[in-house]
């Protein structure tokens, strides 16, 4: 299976099981806040990982895309946030608290499947090279 189809699949299990997991526990309210949260960080955590599989050999390019990623995801809780207070149709602590609990957990999977990666195209990924990454 290709890296980002496996990450994509088993961020989508883990997302769902941790959905499954707090909804006995939350209102309607609530459900479709968490719901929006996980709607949204499965969609930024798929550019911003589809972009690290893209440029891992790039050298400078892998670390801009790094910092890209984080901007992007500090860029999707503050358009949320703003979105949610602005027209507050779910509520604003469990759609908050759920996106950005999905981000942080689907951020620690990528360097798994990022080595996948490396080990399939028999490069070593810049971070774990020991070395410049030529370019």
């Amino acid at each position: 299976m290709r890296p980002f189809a496996a990450y994509l699949g088993t961020s989508a299990v883990a997302v769902t099981a941790a959905v499954a997991l707090v909804w006995p526990w939350l209102d309607g309210g609530g459900r479709a806040g968490v719901l929006v949260g996980a709607a949204v960080a499965l969609l930024v955590q798929a550019v911003a990982f589809g972009l690290l599989l893209r440029y891992r050999a790039s050298g400078h390019a892998f670390v801009a895309v790094l910092a890209g990623g984080t901007a992007l995801r500090f860029a999707a809780v503050a358009m949320v946030a703003i979105a949610v207070i602005r027209w507050p149709i779910v509520p604003v602590a469990p759609t908050l608290l759920a996106l950005a609990g999905f981000l942080f957990g689907l951020l620690l999977l990528e360097p798994l499947f990022l080595r996948r990666a490396a080990g399939r195209s028999g490069r070593a990924a810049p971070e774990s090279a020991g070395e410049p990454a030529a370019r």
